[in-house]
């Protein structure tokens, strides 16, 4: 019967009773062999990390230019179509003003643009006219 220290102790041993060399903690040889980088190689690294990623907000940045130059020219388009409507609807206007000016110039000499009233006394003095002439022709009936 072993404790099981010395079965520990007796599966380490090699050579004559002499332990061999513990297990734990061994990292492979590809970790003793790998080259650490040196400072300036990390900061060139860093800086071409940020350079990529400045060059992408860049792009970004220009693509975005881009498209509210596009937008600026599309308000200014219709900025002069407003324009234009607005001047086409003041021309517009202007002639229609003329139009009228000349109408109720041409209602006034024509005697149409009188209201109801003017008509109304310029009808019952034609009647006191007809009703003149009709008494004078029956008088130079009789």
């Amino acid at each position: 019967m072993t404790t099981p220290e010395y079965s520990g102790w007796f599966s380490r041993r090699v050579n004559g009773n002499i332990p061999g060399p513990s297990l734990e903690g061994v990292r492979p040889m590809e970790e003793y062999l790998q080259v650490v980088p040196s400072e300036l190689e990390i900061i060139k690294q860093d800086f071409e990390k940020r350079n990529q990623e400045l060059a992408k907000r860049i792009e970004q940045l220009e693509e975005e230019k881009m498209h509210l130059r596009l937008d600026a020219n599309v308000q200014k388009l219709e900025a002069e179509k407003q324009k234009k409507g607005k001047n086409k609807a003041e021309e517009d206007l202007g002639s229609l003003k003329t139009d009228y000016k000349k109408l109720r110039l041409s209602m006034k000499t024509t005697g149409l643009g009188k209201t109801s009233e003017q008509w109304w006394q310029e009808i019952q003095a034609e009647k006191t006219k007809a009703d003149q002439w009709k008494r004078g022709f029956q008088e130079a009936q009789a």
